[in-house]
């Protein structure tokens, strides 16, 4: 089998948990995409739907694509599950005068 084959292979659905210890960091399985990120906000497309992360100070500790595993660390203030078609039909400009 060619590495173009394995890529064209169905992944199997990933689990999505979540783990935050003391509102400082967060481990989250289950990322699909990186959607966007700054240091108040990341958007996550995870298995479960899209989640965005609020907070101050944000950034990335730890990104593993291919196990679809991301560590953030910073203030945390909020985690939201947005609606998927919410989350997809804003687009940049909508996310910008959100």
């Amino acid at each position: 089998m060619s590495l173009q084959d394995e890529s064209m292979l169905p992944r199997p659905e990933a689990s999505h948990d979540i783990i935050m210890k003391g509102r400082k960091s967060l481990e989250i399985t289950g990322v699909k995409e990186v959607e966007s990120f700054d240091n108040e906000e990341f958007l996550l497309e995870t298995s479960m739907g899209f989640l965005s992360v609020r907070g101050h100070q944000l950034h990335i500790k730890n990104l593993d694509v291919h196990e679809g595993v991301i560590a953030i660390e910073g203030k945390v203030d909020d985690l939201v599950y947005v609606d998927q078609s919410q989350g997809k039909s804003k687009g940049f400009l909508g996310k910008l005068f959100k």
